[in-house]
């Protein structure tokens, strides 16, 4: 019997060695020899075939999960140039409309005259009369009103902001002279005219007994609008008049009349936040003495 136990001793011993290696293997910060719960000990045979046995088992789903995640950043990445190649295709669609103008080629590849100068011209930005910018233009084009080409393209220089991106909407190859553009933009801004009213209007304005004053703020200052030149210092005036001698703001403006037109509207506002509390609470009282 004593014969036969070192073979045994030697087999567990190596066992042993080789879960400690594989461990170590695992926690590389580990000195040799030493498991990973301190000095305990590593077990029993069988607990040692069962902990490799599930280390065994392990291994393969760590390596499925990683497949997994390398599948998804791949498709990840296919999918953001995708992306960019479909951004950078419609950039690139929007840059050929804004180069693209809506003269026929006969207009487009017309050369200028020799010598020729662009004449100062007042900018139009679609806020204005039309006819009066068209009669300006061909003022100061009248020595080449003849050259179609070069009307249309030194008039399409003189456009500004919302009125240059209207030029732009139009269709390619649709106007073929000077005579075609005049009228389309007539058209588009002819509902854009300014009504001419003399700055002395604004004095027949009144704030009428039901009317909120911020209702008659906003009807004033649209008022004022229309009307081209009009004197701060006269809108002020105008605008004081045509509230009630009762009024709380009409006594402000008249303790402070030094104000200018843009203090007098702020000092309006203001008073109008009052305004609107008065009226919702003077509803709010009916509604609780007439409940329906």
């Amino acid at each position: 019997d004593d014969d036969r136990r070192p073979p045994t001793f030697s087999r567990t011993n190596t066992r042993r060695q080789d879960v400690e290696e594989s461990l170590q293997a695992q926690s590389p910060n580990l000195p040799h020899g030493q498991n990973t719960k301190g000095d305990q000990p590593l077990g029993t045979e069988e607990e040692v075939s069962q902990s490799r046995s599930r280390h065994r088992r392990r291994r393969p789903e760590t390596l499925v999960l990683r497949a997994e995640d390398v599948e998804k950043l791949v498709n990840d990445r296919l999918q953001a140039l995708q992306l960019k190649g479909s951004t950078e295709e419609a950039l690139h669609k929007k840059i050929d409309r804004v180069d693209c103008l809506p003269f026929t080629d006969k207009v487009e590849r017309a050369p200028p005259p020799k010598r020729f100068t662009t004449p100062s011209i007042t900018p139009f930005k679609g806020d204005s009369a039309p006819e009066s910018h068209l009669r300006h233009f061909k003022s100061a084009m009248i020595l080449y009103k003849a050259d179609d080409a070069l009307m249309c393209k030194v008039f399409s220089m003189t456009l500004r902001g919302a009125a240059q991106d209207w030029f732009h909407t139009l269709p390619s190859a649709s106007i073929g002279n000077f005579k075609e553009l005049a009228l389309i933009f007539t058209k588009e801004y002819t509902s854009y005219k300014t009504v001419r009213k003399h700055a002395d209007h604004l004095f027949n304005l009144r704030k009428k007994p039901d009317e909120s004053l911020r209702d008659y703020l906003r009807r004033f200052k649209a008022e004022k609008a229309n009307i081209i030149g009009c004197n701060d210092q006269v809108a002020s005036s105008a605008f004081k008049k045509g509230l009630p001698t009762e009024h709380e703001l009409y006594r402000e403006l008249t303790i402070t009349p030094s104000q200018t037109l843009a203090e007098v509207f702020a000092t309006a506002e203001r008073y109008a936040l009052w305004d609107d509390d008065r009226i919702a609470a003077k509803k709010a009282s009916k509604h609780v003495d007439h409940p329906t």
